[in-house]
């Protein structure tokens, strides 16, 4: 396992692939103590704001142990739903809940990169990237990527970390990240290196507005860009218009 952060787009790829893999069977428990224990209610409002009706599809991109696919299957009732993540051991902690809970004929999971998805134009109503596209190596091709498989008129999503603003929350925001989370990582996960990567891979992310024109940029349309919990993490939703960027 590298010790250090990767500078290259390769290097990333690689070192965060094993991370994830080191840390699969820890994965929920930690994500409970990164988010202080509200990713849950982030993703029930960021449901709320999606509004999936029966029947519609959805791409769950950087899936890890499909919380929120199996969020998003059951909001649908019968749209096909597919997770996609790059981490074999993180796919096969999800496909036991799937199985758990009976929706392995709806939700089907691959093991693929984020940034060249194996699928055509215009084929889901809704592309989704939850806390997982600050660990991509290219942001914006994966943006880019989200907006070319979603349908027009489809929305693109991303609820992920992000950097509050105000002090003196910011203060014990980056010294509770900087400093307590690798060594809970340690205490909790037996890893301590990977859990480094965490705050590493968000000092190095954009803040919400830079974002939001990331969004643009790629040529989605009506752009939202909330914080949620003080700015600990933000909703982006971006539609796909029916032009051609």
């Amino acid at each position: 396992m590298e010790t250090h952060s990767p500078k290259t787009g390769e290097s990333k790829e690689k070192y965060v692939h094993d991370v994830f893999e080191n840390i699969a069977h820890k994965y929920d428990i930690m994500n409970d103590i990164m988010s202080f224990r509200r990713h849950k209610a982030w993703r029930n409002y960021t449901m709320r704001r999606m509004n999936v009706q029966p029947g519609e599809t959805a791409l769950d991109l950087c899936c890890g142990t499909c919380d929120w696919t199996i969020q998003l299957a059951q909001a649908s009732r019968t749209g096909e739903m597919i997770g996609l993540d790059f981490s074999p051991k993180m796919l096969s902690v999800g496909q036991r809940k799937i199985e758990k809970l009976g929706l392995q004929d709806q939700i089907r999971l691959i093991e693929g990169n984020a940034m060249d998805l194996p699928f055509p134009d215009d084929s889901f109503d809704y592309v989704t990237i939850g806390f997982g596209l600050r660990n991509v190596p290219d942001y914006d091709q994966v943006i880019r990527e989200m907006r070319r498989v979603v349908k027009p008129g489809g929305r693109v999503v991303c609820l992920e970390l992000s950097k509050p603003t105000w002090q003196p929350f910011k203060g014990l925001y980056y010294f509770y990240f900087e400093r307590l989370l690798p060594m809970l990582g340690k205490w909790i996960a037996k890893r301590y290196e990977q859990y480094k990567w965490l705050p590493e891979s968000l000092a190095s992310f954009p803040g919400r507005q830079e974002l939001a024109d990331m969004f643009r940029a790629a040529g989605l349309e009506q752009v939202e860009a909330k914080p949620l919990t003080g700015g600990i993490a933000a909703l982006h939703i971006g539609t796909k218009g029916n032009g051609h960027v």
